[in-house]
């Protein structure tokens, strides 16, 4: 009887705690369980268990846990089954078998937990003895909840998903593999944690974690993940375009703990969206299309335009992007009065300090939808991106300086579309409302008034880098707030459309439309430029211009077209690293009235698709074929073609040289694929070229036993 009680061994029980806790996809040799939800061990002892033993588990955060930091807890289930929030309880106690019941607190810290068991003097520490603790947006008692089962399979399950790219007039899906439970990326997860610099107690907040996240994920100021490249020149790294999911990019990362070469926006927020779903916190990836990206958060973009109607972007500080990508994350915000919990706004590419850093958010959308910005973190930053005004303005040389002229306010056109995979579905979901009320309404203006006390405008002076000093006839009085212009006393209405769809190679078919509706005879004076713009808005390539004076008289249109050849514009799209768009503007005055009108329109191009021919089911474990198929029907020819592969769970992330597609040509590349996992699966598939930047295509397929 006065043998020691040891322990000889603990069966982890994955095969029976994962699937509860929706941690079964993990591909990881180590238990990993959601806080606030019981999970089994069975533990193997030298000898019978008895009520006068001493025993105790105890789970371990960080190089050195102590009680005193909250980090070792340390449950005894003969005597204190109760320590800090956490449980433990013996379900079954038979032979020298015992089972255990052990529930973490809901605001334990999230991390990798060292497991060791104290039986008298002797302390078992069993291999594969780390255990991973995950938010839980399953338990009620977590402020990471979310009810919806939909959502959480959308928002924390779902491995792969889309990202909205294009223009407003024309947005499509970039297909994305997010991968949060692929080899090495919840590693990579928690070295990020530790690299964080946020204290162990720090780690059970969803807020602060995201937030040092949002850091982590930019390489600017801390080493992090990915490094950010805007110049046109990738040639010592990847291309931002040739990424079609975060796995290899964590995977880079976590190999070699070096920033991974380059992303754009889409990058960065593909890859927090990993980490956060990764770690359990509900996750989507929103796209803002006409984003203002505002260097002093005083809700106004100047736009600089030449007498053809050509945007000066080397003349503004600000500028509106076709398109901006950050993520909401879902949580209670503790740290905000109540009501500002749900979706977060949070941001990794890096724009503007926050904090001394590269990060911004948990942003509480219900606080930029009131206008309340003052709430912590980055509100004002993210209100402008969705809510500025456009503020036009026409260069011209006046005796060899410039003199600036106002010609119209645009109060409605940044933060549309506003858009996110929709849960369940592959469709895109518009969640502007979530972002702010609808245009023009009266709770716009009062949510404008509140943000604006906060923000202080300064007074519609233009911000060029080169404005000389501007008559005080152009400024507003008051403080800053843009009125809606007033209606044109003419009824001046100005369109632009392609006539034809915008193939390369092909010539540019736009056309102008000036309309009137009020009676009277009038005489436009009308210019309008084509340019070639990267996302960001800056301007590649001038291609031409029309300007004409038309006759309008009462209700009447007229188009002018304005036609581009392609030879003017391939060189560019050959020459530019990323991916360009068509950017139409349009100004036209009425001679003799004070009618000035200004549009501007962004066009992706249009690409021939790309076919994947594979089954719709195939078996576990056993080979398929699956073929991509793409012809060029462009009457260029695409240069240095490259087809990008990644199936998770069926093919690993694989780049084909496909070299030089003539006209005409097909070209068709076939893997053989050996799935190693059950259910619903993509195939991602996207060619590249010297030309086209990113053609993406995917297909499902079921895998069954």
């Amino acid at each position: 009887p006065g043998t020691d009680l040891k322990v000889t061994g603990i069966d982890f029980l994955k095969s029976k705690n994962c699937p509860l806790h929706h941690t079964d996809a993990y591909h990881i040799k180590n238990l990993a369980v959601r806080r606030g939800q019981p999970f089994q061990l069975q533990l193997s002892f030298s000898r019978e268990l008895r009520p006068s033993d001493k025993l105790s588990l105890r789970f371990g955060l960080g190089e050195n846990p102590m009680k005193i930091r909250g980090t070792l807890m340390s449950l005894n289930p003969m005597l204190q089954p109760d320590f800090s929030g956490w449980k433990v309880s013996i379900v079954k106690n038979s032979g020298t078998q015992c089972l255990l019941s052990v529930t973490s607190s809901p605001w334990a810290p999230v991390g990798k937990y060292s497991l060791n068991v104290k039986t008298g003097s002797n302390i078992y520490k069993p291999e594969m003895g780390d255990i991973y603790l995950l938010f839980n947006p399953w338990c009620e008692d977590d402020v990471v909840f979310m009810p919806d089962e939909a959502q959480r399979n959308e928002y924390v399950l779902n491995d792969t998903g889309y990202i909205y790219v294009g223009s407003a007039y024309n947005i499509y899906n970039r297909p994305w593999n997010f991968g949060q439970f692929e080899e090495y990326v919840l590693d990579a997860c928690m070295y990020l944690m530790d690299k964080s610099g946020l204290k162990l107690n720090s780690r059970r907040d969803p807020v602060l974690v995201s937030r040092a996240m949002s850091a982590l994920v930019n390489a600017n100021d801390d080493n992090g993940v990915v490094l950010g490249n805007w110049s046109g020149n990738y040639s010592n790294g990847t291309s931002p375009m040739d990424w079609i999911g975060s796995v290899a990019i964590l995977q880079q990362y976590y190999k070699t703990k070096k920033p991974v070469c380059y992303g754009q926006c889409w990058v960065f927020a593909g890859v927090l969206n990993t980490v956060m779903r990764c770690l359990g916190i509900p996750s989507r990836c929103v796209s803002n299309f006409n984003s203002a990206h505002d260097t002093d958060e005083n809700l106004r973009v100047d736009i600089y335009l030449n007498e053809y109607g050509e945007k000066l972007t080397s003349m503004s500080l600000d500028s509106v992007w076709n398109f901006h990508v950050w993520n909401d994350v879902w949580m209670r915000r503790l740290d905000l009065p109540a009501g500002f919990g749900g979706w977060q706004a949070i941001d990794a590419t890096p724009q503007e300090q926050s904090q001394g850093m590269f990060q911004c958010g948990p942003c509480s959308l219900k606080a930029v939808k009131e206008g309340d910005v003052y709430l912590p973190f980055d509100c004002k930053f993210v209100y402008a991106e969705v809510n500025a005004d456009k503020v036009y303005w026409v260069v011209k040389k006046v005796n060899g300086k410039d003199k600036f002229t106002r010609i119209s306010t645009e109060t409605e056109g940044i933060g549309v579309k506003i858009s996110t995979k929709a849960v369940g579905q592959d469709t895109r979901e518009d969640i502007t409302s979530q972002y702010k009320f609808p245009e023009g309404s009266v709770e716009e203006r009062e949510s404008m008034d509140n943000a604006i006390s906060f923000i202080q405008p300064s007074g519609i002076v233009p911000r060029a880098r080169f404005a000389a000093a501007v008559p005080r006839s152009n400024m507003l009085s008051g403080h800053g707030v843009l009125l809606p212009e007033p209606v044109p006393k003419t009824g001046l209405h100005l369109e632009i459309t392609n006539k034809a769809a915008l193939h390369p190679g092909n010539p540019l078919e736009l056309a102008i439309t000036v309309k009137t509706s009020t009676p009277g005879k009038w005489t436009i004076n009308l210019v309008g430029s084509c340019q070639l713009q990267s996302y960001t808005g800056k301007v590649e390539a001038s291609l031409g211009y029309v300007k004409e004076t038309v006759e309008l008289e009462g209700e009447s249109e007229t188009q002018i077209p304005l036609k581009i050849g392609a030879d003017t514009y391939m060189k560019t799209l050959a020459s530019v690293e990323d991916e360009v768009l068509v950017h139409v503007t349009a100004i036209a005055e009425v001679q003799g009235m004070d009618d000035k009108l200004t549009k501007e329109i962004t066009m992706p191009f249009e690409y021939p698709p790309i076919t994947v021919q594979m089954p719709e089911t195939a078996k576990l474990n056993e080979e398929f074929t699956c073929a991509f198929i793409f012809k060029n029907k462009l009457n260029v020819p695409l240069d240095n073609c490259k087809l990008l592969v990644e199936g998770l769970g069926i093919f690993k992330m694989t780049s084909f040289d496909e070299g030089d597609i003539q006209p005409g040509r097909i070209i068709k590349s076939e893997v053989i694929c050996t799935p190693t996992r059950l259910g619903e699966k993509k195939m991602v598939a996207k060619l590249t070229s010297t030309q086209l930047k990113g053609i993406s295509a995917e297909k499902k397929i079921t895998i069954t036993n």
